[in-house]
């Protein structure tokens, strides 16, 4: 009997400390409207800025407390998934919808929030050339979308509820995925509301001293590559065609945050030679044969800022090998990357770019030796 209340008591005491051990997941909503105005960025999308773009916002929030190292270093970020809504008043543009993935982080005793957040939005007026030949700015019913959030925050005010408000910047692009594609920014004022579900149960921040960064570094490693997807020229009507991006690179990763890169990306771009030999046929004057070569090499050198298992990418590059002059030799390359199995294979979109000039979305599947 003494030994079955030992061991009861034993377990009594035991339970609480199992619990603490197990993560919660406490979770916040949110909903938004915002107001704004296009920028014009473009002389060629001046006609289609007639009026303020109005739209709402729905965000679904993980909220995270430090129970991972990595939550502690970034002071304890959210993630999450967006719904967003966008009427852009304007009759050739139509209306916009679209869903993201996003990162909040914070700043300023959690007063101030940045988000990132990064999607697809189904555009619902494209260009036509038939019955909507005015909507040079997108080119697809189908956009790559980008939004950049800045807010003051105060969160659990009452029983859960809180309230925030600040500017907005939506990017809609297609990337040259169908012409044409001269992309809109909107600016916006938003505010809005949140609702914490588990604000009675909600854990207290953890704080530990964890390792230095800079004590966490590897080795040279050494990265296998392959992009893919496809894309079109300006030239409206000339039509879709696949892409291949082979890299080789190598990393070095420096400590948790930070992991240097340098390699050479290999193009062999179909648009190009179609390009090329378009060109040669109307305007002889370019001096063009048609049979130039549509591939190109460059080189690179790049960071990845890591968080978790996700990296963001940026990368800047020089065309070493550029026999067709297509906008310029300088390119860069933006996007998200996401390791697997002890860090030895990634998945990754990127957007390939000439400054702000989008060539193409990039999907690629790579090994890291």
């Amino acid at each position: 009997m003494k030994h079955f209340l030992l061991k009861f008591t034993v377990l009594l005491i035991s339970l609480p400390i199992f619990s603490q051990e197990k993560e919660l997941k406490p979770v916040s909503l949110e909903a938004d409207f915002f107001y704004g105005t296009i920028l014009e960025h473009n002389f060629d999308i001046q006609h289609v800025i007639t009026g303020h773009p109005t739209g709402f916002i729905l965000s679904f929030n993980r909220k995270t407390y430090g129970f991972n190292e990595w939550e502690r270093r970034y002071n304890y970020p959210d993630w999450g998934f967006t719904l967003a809504h966008q009427n852009l008043h304007n009759e050739f543009l139509g209306k916009a919808v679209g869903v993201y993935g996003h990162f909040n982080w914070y700043f300023l005793n959690r007063y101030l929030m940045l988000r990132v957040g990064q999607g697809v939005v189904y555009a619902s007026d494209p260009f036509n050339p038939d019955t909507n030949y005015n909507n040079s700015a997108y080119g697809s019913h189908l956009l790559s979308s980008t939004f950049l959030k800045g807010n003051f925050v105060r969160e659990n005010i009452w029983k859960g509820l809180g309230f925030h408000a600040g500017f907005t910047l939506i990017h809609y692009s297609n990337a040259n995925l169908k012409a044409p594609n001269n992309s809109t920014n909107t600016f916006a004022l938003n505010a809005g509301l949140s609702y914490q579900l588990d604000y009675k149960e909600f854990p207290e921040y953890i704080k530990k001293e964890d390792s230095l960064s800079r004590t966490y570094a590897e080795k040279f490693k050494y990265n296998l590559a392959f992009r893919t997807g496809i894309n079109e020229s300006d030239v409206i009507g000339l039509g879709q065609e696949p892409f291949y991006v082979i890299s080789a690179f190598v990393d070095k990763r420096i400590n948790y945050k930070s992991t240097f890169t340098a390699g050479v990306d290999i193009y062999f771009s179909m648009f190009l030679k179609e390009l090329i030999k378009y060109r040669s046929i109307a305007y002889p004057e370019d001096g063009l044969s048609g049979d130039e070569d549509y591939k190109r090499v460059g080189a690179f050198i790049g960071h990845e800022w890591r968080f978790n298992k996700v990296a963001f990418v940026s990368q800047l590059g020089y065309y070493v090998y550029w026999p067709y002059e297509f906008e310029n030799r300088v390119y860069n390359r933006l996007g998200l990357k996401r390791y697997f199995f002890d860090d030895k294979v990634f998945a990754a979109i990127t957007l390939h770019a000439h400054w702000a000039k989008a060539e193409a979305v990039e999907f690629g599947i790579g090994y890291r030796l």
